[in-house]
């Protein structure tokens, strides 16, 4: 059974709820060692001070901020604790919004939040978003970082969603965008709308698996059998010029 991986309390009003969090996603990404080409024995990472060219033991690093060239602010582990104050251990809710307000963009990790007690103020605080459709917009600390939080009701349950904040969002408008000189004429947008009704489906998370992972551990396995894996020479997919053109064959295809 997953443990949690942070206790605290959610705060709103004078009312408290005893929570835990568990992680609401694990990844699937293989993962690689790097090892030594001729003899096949895994790579050592080391701490090397870069003014004695000594190893240093783990217990002589502390996290330092630079100030200057080569100059820098030496933080304690307690000391950086310190900077969250009280709000290490609780989720203070600032606000109640509207769940659809809150744009993807600014999500960035969701948990499954569990009840630390007999879970009585957990309900009521599940039942009362799940009522309201609003979510809990809140902030606490977690792995000497500040972050936005977001709480509402999952499927009976609490979820909590981290959020970026605003200044971390990069606005379309600061990029180099190359712009369309000119918009679609009336044919080639009642088309594109026509292919996008076409290809309208109900959303199922289970319609779509990663297939590059299956491939790669398929490869993986091909090779530990001693199986030789041939290069694959990809064919580069046509490109046309003519937007209502590849349009009308896709429609045609959809219908066929």
């Amino acid at each position: 059974m997953p443990r949690s991986i942070w206790n605290g309390t959610i705060s709103f009003g004078l009312a408290h709820v005893p929570i835990k969090l568990y992680s609401a996603t694990e990844s699937k990404t293989v993962s690689f060692r790097e090892v030594h080409l001729s003899d096949g024995a895994p790579i050592e990472h080391r701490r090397l001070c870069s003014k004695e060219g000594k190893e240093v033991p783990y217990k002589e690093v502390v996290k330092g901020y630079e100030v200057a060239e080569d100059e820098y602010v030496v933080l304690e582990k307690n000391e950086v604790k310190a900077a969250a104050g009280a709000r290490g251990k609780v989720i203070e809710i600032e606000d109640f919004v509207p769940g659809d307000e809150i744009d993807p963009i600014f999500v960035e990790k969701t948990y499954y939040v569990g009840c630390r007690d007999d879970g009585e103020a957990y309900k009521v605080f599940q039942a009362a978003l799940e009522q309201t459709g609003r979510v809990g917009i809140g902030r606490f600390t977690f792995h000497d970082r500040e972050y936005l939080a977001a709480v509402r009701s999952l499927d009976g349950v609490l979820a909590l969603h981290t959020l970026r904040f605003h200044d971390e969002i990069v606005e379309a408008g600061d990029l180099e965008v190359t712009i369309p000189r000119k918009g679609p004429s009336k044919q080639e947008a009642k088309m594109a709308e026509q292919l996008v009704d076409s290809l309208h489906e109900e959303f199922d998370p289970t319609d779509y698996e990663d297939t590059y992972r299956e491939a790669v551990l398929e490869l993986i396995d091909r090779k530990a059998k001693g199986k030789k894996i041939e290069r694959v020479e990809f064919e580069e997919r046509e490109e046309t010029d003519d937007l209502a053109a590849a349009l009308k064959a896709s429609l045609k295809g959809r219908k066929s």
